[in-house]
């Protein structure tokens, strides 16, 4: 099993789907990363020797963000958003959604479970 960027990369997966269980990479970018090691993108990750894991590690190090530094880059965006107290840092602070949907039908992922009317006797 291929370890890359602290991921072990699931068994029995082409690399173009393998690859984005890296947080950070996604199909465009494990397509140009394949391409980069001139692999084609349906090579089984089981299929991969110590060479080839070694050269697309070294390509995500060179030239991508991934895992931990992604993740704390897109927190520090977001408490950037919040503490400048702009529309989109408000949305993010009430947990609802800031690009635009509506919030009276839909939006369950960011608002949570609806609550349940308060039934009285």
């Amino acid at each position: 099993m291929a370890r890359i960027a602290g991921i072990d990369l699931p068994k029995k997966k082409h690399m173009e789907v393998a690859l984005t269980y890296i947080h950070g990479i996604g199909r465009t970018t494990a397509r140009k990363i394949l391409d980069q090691v001139k692999m084609p993108y349906t090579t089984n990750s089981d299929d991969l020797d110590e060479k080839a894991v070694a050269d697309i590690r070294k390509v995500i190090d060179d030239h991508y963000m991934v895992e931990g530094d992604r993740r704390r880059e897109v927190a520090m965006d977001i408490k950037r958003l919040t503490d400048s107290g702009c529309y989109r840092g408000l949305r993010h602070r009430k947990g609802l959604p800031c690009r635009g949907q509506r919030t009276s039908t839909n939006a369950r992922t960011r608002k949570g479970p609806r609550r349940g009317a308060v039934k009285r006797k």
